[in-house]
């Protein structure tokens, strides 16, 4: 009964299912494997977040670049504040409201990007407190350099002059006349009345979108994975019952209907039903014998 299994067809059908269950195994695995690195990744940037705030600061230089191990360490530089810009549409406690970010030039001729605080409402010069004048020491977290149309951070062009949408070297380098790091830091103690904006964590070290989307694909997979022994089964479920019906001489399915056209034409035939041809001739020759003086035989004559 099961010797369909060795045909071309079948073979086919096994070498495929052979290959797609592994292949969806392994594709869900690895996605899950992908999930488990970001929940990783969030709780050692918990970890440094929490560590950050009681380790000591380090000197600026000793920090670059920044990395998933220095992002939101505190670092230490000195300088002189430089050019002010404004970078609007940032939220803080639920409020809409804007950075004030001053350039510190340190030494070198580069400039450390800094942000000394938030305020609320639309970004207006006139509420921006100036910088400190002189030489400064300023003590902040790490941060590195924003991406345009990332974690909340917009994209848009033509904003007023004095005010950039992305805190990144990219962004800053066509407004100020100075190289500026690719790097930033937000103060921990805000200036002038402002609030401190807090560090945020590095990038893909979260449970973001990306992450709950890993863990999507890994559902996904393992249910191709399913599904392909699913349609197995069925198909051989449906294979055997037809070679069992071709055993016992049940007619395939296909042939039902002409069958039963067959059957009721012998019925027909074998009740004695009249044919239509006959019916004719029997018709015309009683029309015959029923119209007067056509049909009569001739009298005998005396």
């Amino acid at each position: 009964m099961y010797r369909f299994l060795l045909t071309p067809r079948w073979w086919g059908i096994n070498v495929f299912v052979l290959l797609a269950i592994p292949f969806c195994v392994f594709m869900g695995s690895w996605q899950l494997g992908r999930f488990e690195d970001r929940v990783q990744d969030h709780r050692t940037a918990d970890r440094a977040a929490s560590a950050a705030r009681t380790d000591p600061a380090r000197p600026l230089a000793d920090m670059l670049p920044v990395t998933t191990r220095t992002s939101g360490k505190q670092t230490v530089a000195t300088g002189r504040y430089g050019r002010q810009l404004l970078v609007p549409g940032r939220e803080l406690d639920g409020r809409r409201g804007f950075y004030v970010l001053t350039l510190l030039r340190v030494d070198g001729g580069r400039a450390l990007p800094v942000v000394r605080g938030w305020l609320p409402g639309d970004a207006d010069p006139a509420k921006a407190p100036a910088a400190p004048g002189g030489e400064v020491t300023v003590t902040g977290a790490l941060q590195a350099s924003e991406s345009p149309g990332a974690n909340g951070v917009s994209g848009a062009g033509g904003l007023p002059a004095g005010q950039t949408a992305a805190i990144s070297a990219a962004s800053l380098v066509n407004l100020v006349p100075y190289t500026p790091y690719d790097a930033w830091i937000t103060l921990a103690r805000a200036d002038a009345g402002m609030k401190a904006v807090p560090p945020a964590a590095p990038q893909n070290t979260g449970l973001d979108l990306k992450a709950f989307q890993n863990l999507g694909y890994t559902g996904e997979w393992f249910v191709f994975a399913g599904f392909v022994v699913f349609m197995w089964f069925r198909l051989l479920r449906r294979e055997v019952e037809f070679a069992r019906d071709a055993a016992l001489g049940l007619p395939a399915e296909s042939g039902a209907g002409a069958g039963t056209v067959s059957g009721a034409a012998g019925v027909s035939e074998a009740a004695g039903a009249p044919d239509p041809g006959d019916r004719d001739d029997r018709g015309e020759a009683g029309r015959e014998d029923a119209e007067p003086g056509t049909g009569a035989a001739p009298s005998p004559t005396a």
